[in-house]
């Protein structure tokens, strides 16, 4: 008898110690805006978000550093900069990290951007990502922002994200100290690949975030806005928690899903289901 309550015991505890990690990334609900979403996450015991930078500039930066130190919340990261195939690309990720250090988050999500106008040189475009990088991680580093590059599913690869494997990722991470630069592990983007779950768990302290949304079938008409809930698709999510926890990283887990028919809810009921989708992946 002892033995069955024991282990209802430690999942018990397993369970609270995986909802403190939670944080919530604003692009769920995105139409709740930023001073009711920061009120509904503390209303439901929710103290960490991920913010956007285009909600935040359209609030004010130092308003929504202020709106979020003032209710306990901590910012997990900020998302997202990079796309360097763009002409303003160094000025803007520098504005990038400055906001990250503004609004107190350690992290600043890097989503390379895809191939400049008119351009086939996937290779170039890629090398140029390495090469941006290695520009702005010194001021990264002096700010104390590490840039979590993030690499997204090869469909994208042509207009939004270059860098599209976990490898690909890490070979320009590891030109930096961790501290520096880091990969964001990401279930929506990385699921296909039959490799990663064994280099994830030998990231170490590479991991820079965790996120967590699903890959629903059939895809929607907007592939981009047809993300699902964790548990509501196809990937392994126990997988991928199983080689985050063997790589040591035990920050937050982000739910980051970006899904039109979920933005026509209400945020607080948004809050409320992706609370209850997180722990039944748990």
């Amino acid at each position: 008898m002892s033995e069955p309550a024991s282990e209802s015991a430690g999942t018990a505890v397993n369970s609270g110690l995986r909802r403190s990690r939670f944080s919530f990334n604003q692009i769920t609900a995105k139409l709740w805006g930023l001073e009711e979403m920061v009120a509904g996450c503390v209303a439901a015991g929710v103290d960490q978000v991920a913010l956007w930078r285009e909600p935040v500039a359209e609030y004010g930066l130092a308003r929504s550093a202020a709106l979020v130190r003032d209710a306990g919340l901590t910012v997990t990261t900020l998302c997202r900069s990079g796309f360097f195939q763009l002409p303003d690309w160094f000025d803007d990720n520098r504005r990038a990290i400055d906001e990250a250090a503004a609004l107190g988050t350690k992290v600043l999500v890097l989503v390379s951007g895809g191939l400049p106008d008119g351009s086939r040189d996937l290779a170039g475009a890629r090398r140029h990502v390495a090469d941006a990088i290695g520009r702005l991680a010194p001021y990264a580093a002096a700010a104390g922002v590490t840039l979590a590059i993030e690499p997204l599913h090869p469909m994208y690869a042509a207009d939004r994200c270059v860098i599209s494997t976990w490898d690909q990722a890490m070979a320009i991470a590891e030109q930096h100290p961790a501290g520096q630069v880091g990969v964001t592990v990401d279930t929506y983007h990385l699921w296909w690949d039959d490799t990663v779950l064994e280099k994830i768990a030998r990231a170490g302290e590479r991991i820079a975030i965790y996120q967590l949304a699903d890959w629903i079938t059939p895809l929607p008409a907007g592939v981009l806005t047809g993300r699902g809930l964790p548990g509501d698709g196809c990937v392994d999510m126990r997988a991928f928690h199983d080689a985050v926890d063997k790589a040591g990283y035990a920050g937050p887990i982000e739910v980051e899903v970006m899904n039109a028919g979920l933005w026509e809810r209400p945020g607080r009921e948004v809050l409320d289901v992706t609370l209850t989708a997180y722990d039944s992946v748990f």
